[in-house]
């Protein structure tokens, strides 16, 4: 009910049940028999919560174990979370560890009649983890009822809300989000000058490719980059090179990803001659792309890319808060089994990138599937996509060093999609997109 009354995009919901930690052969043993005390603290793995919380809290993908409560044990999978807008951490020791206290931001007590939470361990344990009824009352009465007497109620003193009859409470459930709207706007006026700061001296991450800057590349950046080029010159120019961009992106598929490889093949000449060659093996190529600037690139990619699939996400600058925010999004069918190339013009602190990057997430394509191509990127927005996503591919033309206390990337290249669709120019000389956003 917080979720859905807090209406933000990107909120996590991690549970401490995912962080039990691995028991041993006799603790086993002792768990097959209703005899192990899983609601005691020494039961969570408290160093793994605390470090995947502040990666999350850094906007920083985590890898979360998934607990098998038939079994007692971790599954060999694990799955990915990527840092959200909001966090939410639950679980019955949230408060029983000093440090991850400290990470929270608020603390929450749910405080539920025992009667009401008996009966839900008797439905739950019953009917989703295969126990019978005399051992669910056997570790309540042993473990359950003792564990939350000694370490869980103790702790409501700790919590900054104690709500009762939870779900029913609409009153609570409306002040813990009217909060929660208000922290976000407050530290959304810090974020952008964290990110201004965040890497400075940092070498540029690995997952990182410029294409080779040639006479003929520099050549064509002076002309773009120049305030007095032409629109139809600066038209002319931005397609070359981003012909050119595509090509050299497209040159990492067979080599960067194990499912793209390949393969011998012969095929036969006019002449009746057999040729052994390579083709491709793999799934297809989307192109996605972040209006307005970034469907720019699209002819570039169906020229090379003979029958690829194209989607586009609008994100726009809320004029208040500073903050990108997703307006439209169209992705083909069946996305997730492609490779897709995320197409934006250029990239200043990475938000909108970040943004659409989680998007694809979503909609469950691999982030190793996901290459992001941009004409001119600042050294702000490599670091900022490369340490959120750090298998996301990062390709562009050129990177700048620098960014003004606008956000808008120096010496850089004036606002893209004005100067391509011959629009008014925006006062400050943005090189982001109005229409897009601001990275």
């Amino acid at each position: 009910m917080i979720i859905e009354a807090l209406d933000v995009p990107w909120v996590v919901l991690l549970s401490m049940d995912s962080f039990y930690k691995v028991l041993t052969q006799q603790q086993q043993e002792q768990a097959a028999c209703n005899n192990f005390n899983f609601d005691h603290p020494d039961a969570f793995d408290f160093d793994l919560i605390i470090s995947t919380l502040k990666k999350l809290k850094q906007g920083r993908s985590v890898q979360i174990p998934i607990y098998d409560f038939t079994t007692h044990s971790r599954k060999k999978d694990w799955k990915t979370l990527y840092g959200a807008n909001v966090i939410i951490f639950e679980g019955i020791m949230a408060f029983a560890d000093k440090t991850l206290l400290e990470l929270l931001d608020m603390k929450i007590f749910v405080d539920t009649d025992s009667d009401i939470r008996l009966v839900r361990r008797l439905r739950r344990d019953i009917s989703e983890r295969g126990r019978d009824i005399e051992g669910v009352i056997k570790q309540y009465n042993k473990f359950v009822k003792p564990a939350f007497e000694q370490y869980i109620q103790p702790t409501m003193r700790l919590a900054d809300i104690v709500v009762p009859r939870g779900s029913g409470n609409t009153v609570a459930i409306d002040l813990i989000v009217q909060h929660v709207h208000s922290q976000l706007e407050e530290r959304e006026l810090s974020v952008r000058a964290a990110l201004a700061s965040a890497h400075q001296c940092h070498p540029l991450p690995q997952t990182l490719s410029v294409l080779k800057s040639t006479p003929q590349v520099r050549g064509m950046h002076t002309i773009i980059r120049d305030k007095e080029t032409s629109r139809d010159e600066f038209i002319f120019y931005s397609k070359r090179l981003m012909r050119l961009l595509i090509e050299h992106a497209l040159s990492f598929l067979p080599f960067q990803i194990p499912q793209f490889t390949m393969q011998d093949c012969t095929v036969q000449t006019p002449q009746g001659q057999d040729y052994v060659g390579k083709c491709y093996a793999g799934k297809q190529i989307t192109g996605v792309s972040i209006l307005r600037a970034g469907e720019t690139m699209e002819p570039a990619l169906r020229a090379v890319c003979k029958d690829v699939r194209i989607g586009t996400i609008l994100i726009q600058t809320n004029q208040l808060t500073g903050e990108p925010e997703l307006h439209y999004l169209r992705l083909p069918k069946d996305i997730s089994d492609d490779h897709v190339i995320l197409m934006d013009c250029t990239v200043s602190t990475g938000a909108a990138a970040m943004m659409a990057v989680r998007v694809l997430l979503d909609h469950d394509v691999p982030e190793d599937k996901i290459f992001l191509l941009s004409l001119l990127m600042a050294e702000m927005g490599v670091h900022s996509v490369a340490y959120a996503f750090p298998r996301v591919r990062i390709i562009t033309t050129a990177v700048d060093k620098r960014v003004n206390d606008l956000f808008r990337i120096i010496p850089g290249i004036g606002n893209f999609g004005d100067r391509y669709f011959g629009t008014d120019a925006v006062p400050d000389g943005s090189d982001e997109e109005e229409t897009a956003s601001m990275g």
